[in-house]
């Protein structure tokens, strides 16, 4: 028999938007990976791996991957190109940045988010680019700003407790997530608590695969968790269920909450909610008589108008019951905030480069920021002394904003102009990519170097390249590098190779690097129970009430609901919100076939009631619509996976799974042509569960998935 290949395995990183950040094993056989896999000594991934991730290598091996440099030959969006050599698109593109910055450089725009979390491949080598070019900044918002601002506003940064240790837990609050689909690590945790006996309640306005799971399932109304934050308090309070001592040590401004709070009876609550008042009570109950009791709150809740006010609101039920004093107790959100100072952002970015274009930073001048959130409308907009010039140039990196964006007819508007140079770093050709006049290809996570920080643990991170780049593929990192080059930019720092950026990502005496570079993780030095004395990162030390600059957390309601556009909810009275399916992140993995083969389809979760009222029946075709758009999705009434017969849906609430590129779509759309571009209440960020829909059947199609029939047919 022939000797079989010898195998290597290679440490890596997960790059993507997940605050497990798994450590990898990657098997290499003959140049060719053959197997990820967790890392069973790393901590917190012990050897487990989602579904998507462990398929990763499906994703970097796909036909369709874009492995030579693409230029736009047809009209933009029919996704027609030509190829082209690296020297002649790179020339070409640095040319005309070139003469835009001559004239304004404020009129470039980058356009990127957490396609890659790396700090080397994400804004590592291109925030060094930009600040030199003097571009516009972009501000980052789409996801997670409501909520990091408002745990900054409270805490003083993004810190909570360490992840393992909710297997010590004996409540849990799972809030405004879905762990079974983006946190299993987590999961695992909440699992072996519950298992020694812990009571799990999940809150969230669908019966996700968690909730399923949980030994109780609170549905309330999407953007109601700030009045259910304040009702908790109110029975706090009244039935003296509070930790005095850890109050008057370690929370300021308790009597203006407390003030607040007791305006919000359980049943005042309960209206807002669409819940049962005695669900609060009991709810809180448990909640102030558990030790230890624990919040895991994610994302998904901080979503709509008011997300800002209910995560501060929910930062603080611990503080007020002193579950902080035990390991096992208190919340978690995102770890972030530990890496502060651990991370060498300052090298890595180099803001400092901005200075040969608006002068020294003690001037206060500074390029104008573009919220990512608003593209659609941005890209349209006029020169004027308000907005600044017109943007002219938009590169895109790490992101599909066609597919990803709130409000995308205006986002397909503003990227269709044939006036805006357009230029894309990606795998595959996306949405947006379709939209480009040149698409570079870029390395996936197997690849290429990188480092990595997470917000879900506190472990720093190695990446290390396990094949060599495939096709014509070069890093993010290398494409910046080259474009500097041909801009004229001699800054050493452009010749940082990415493995020295890589390995210079974080601080050595925060960060044990000897650790680092053997194992390809090292864990920050950080308290068991951080704040079990107090000490948050704040001027005082204390968990703040009375934020400066936002007053008191109060339950702000969503832009478009009964209470705030009753006339708006008559026409459309249905909540929508659009959840990640379980075999996507975002828009990555979606065009991977295995994985979409999974998904099916584009469908929405309907209530029993709410469908029949509408003559909507499991399987019918329907056009979801408001006064933004319309998209169609199969309808799922039932079933799919649920224990019930009204299925994941609450009355008066759908659920447009996503994200799905819009090329997948049945009419060419998806969710987000339903969504708008208003912003939180704090951290300017999007606000995509903040919409209201209408629902009917599309006349003349036939039940049956189609587009899963199709997919198979296709493999």
């Amino acid at each position: 028999m022939p000797t079989p290949a010898p195998e290597s395995t290679v440490q890596g990183t997960c790059p993507h938007d997940c605050p497990d950040t798994c450590a990898l094993h990657v098997t290499v056989r003959e140049g060719r990976v053959v197997r990820v896999a967790g890392d069973p000594e790393h901590p917190t991934t012990h050897g487990a791996l989602c579904t998507k991730v462990s398929r990763y290598a499906e994703r970097t091996y796909h036909p369709e991957r874009v492995l030579q440099p693409l230029r736009r030959v047809g009209r933009k969006g029919e996704g027609r190109f030509e190829p082209v050599g690296w020297d002649e698109a790179l020339d070409d593109i640095a040319s005309r940045l070139r003469a835009i910055a001559a004239r304004e450089p404020q009129a470039v725009l980058p356009y990127s988010y957490a396609g890659t979390m790396g700090l080397v491949q994400g804004e590592g080598m291109a925030a060094r680019f930009w600040h030199r070019l003097g571009a516009s900044l972009l501000d980052r918002t789409i996801c997670a700003s409501a909520g990091g601002d408002a745990l900054v506003a409270t805490y003083g940064g993004k810190v909570g407790m360490h992840v393992e240790h909710f297997a010590e837990s004996r409540l849990i609050l799972i809030w405004g997530s879905n762990p079974i689909t983006s946190s299993v690590h987590f999961w695992n945790y909440a699992q072996q608590a519950k298992r020694a006996g812990a009571k799990l309640v999940c809150i969230d306005p669908r019966k996700s695969e968690t909730a399923e799971k949980c030994h109780q399932h609170i549905a309330l109304l999407p953007g109601s968790d700030g009045a259910l934050a304040l009702a908790m308090m109110h029975e706090l309070i009244v039935h003296d269920r509070l930790d005095h001592d850890y109050i008057e040590r370690h929370v300021d401004g308790f009597e203006k909450l407390r003030e607040r709070a007791l305006a919000w009876t359980p049943e005042r609550a309960a209206a807002v909610c669409g819940i049962d008042a005695g669900t609060i009570v009991e709810l809180a109950r448990e909640y102030g008589g558990a030790r230890p009791a624990a919040i895991r709150l994610n994302y998904g809740m901080q979503r709509v108008h008011g997300g800002g006010n209910a995560v501060r609101l929910i930062a603080l039920l611990p503080c007020l019951v002193g579950a902080w004093r035990q390991r096992a107790g208190g919340l978690l959100l995102s770890s972030g905030g530990w890496f502060r100072g651990a991370r060498r952002d300052a090298w890595l970015q180099r803001p400092d480069l901005l200075e040969p274009v608006y002068g020294p930073a003690a001037e206060g001048r500074r390029p104008r920021t573009i919220n990512m959130c608003t593209i659609g409308d941005d890209l349209q907009r006029q020169s004027s002394p308000a907005f600044g010039p017109r943007i002219e140039a938009v590169v895109v990196y790490n992101s599909n904003p066609v597919a990803v964006a709130p409000d995308s007819a205006q986002v397909v508007r503003g990227f269709a102009r044939e006036d805006l140079f357009t230029v894309v770093l990606e795998h595959f050709l996306t949405d947006t990519a379709d939209h480009a006049d040149y698409v570079l290809p870029a390395t996936t996570q197997l690849e290429h170097w990188d480092a990595h920080a997470a917000y879900g643990h506190v472990y720093a991170m190695l990446n290390r390249p396990a094949i060599a780049p495939l096709g014509q593929a070069r890093s993010n990192a290398e494409i910046f590098r080259q474009l500097a080059r041909r801009m004229g930019y001699t800054e050493p720092c452009f010749e940082d190779s990415d493995e020295t950026m890589a390995l210079g990502a974080f601080d050595p005496t925060r960060v044990k690097l000897d650790e680092l570079g053997r194992k390809g993780w090292s864990r920050l030095a950080i308290g068991e129970a951080p704040f079990a004395h107090g000490n948050f990162p704040t001027p005082s030390g204390k968990a703040l009430v009375d934020a400066p600059g936002l007053g008191v957390p109060d339950f702000v309601p969503n832009y478009e609901s009964v209470l705030s556009s009753p006339a708006l909810a008559t026409r459309y009275p249905l909540a929508m919100i659009s959840p990640p399916a379980r075999h996507f992140l975002n828009s990555s993995f979606v065009n991977v076939p295995s994985l979409r083969a999974a998904e099916g389809e584009p469908v929405l979760e309907m209530h029993a009631g709410d469908a029949s009222a509408r003559g909507v029946a499991e399987g019918d075709l329907v056009r979801i619509f408001n006064d933004r758009g319309s998209t169609l999705a199969r309808a799922v009434v039932g079933g799919r996976g649920s224990d019930g017969r009204e299925g994941r849906a609450r009355p008066g609430v759908v659920h447009g799974l996503g994200v799905w590129w819009r090329k997948y779509g049945r009419d060419g759309t998806n969710a987000n042509q339903l969504t708008h571009q208003r912003l939180t209440d704090v951290g300017r960020a999007a606000t995509f569960y903040d919409c209201l829909v209408q629902v009917e059947r599309a006349a003349g199609s036939p039940a049956g998935s189609v587009v899963a029939a199709a997919t198979a047919a296709a493999e």
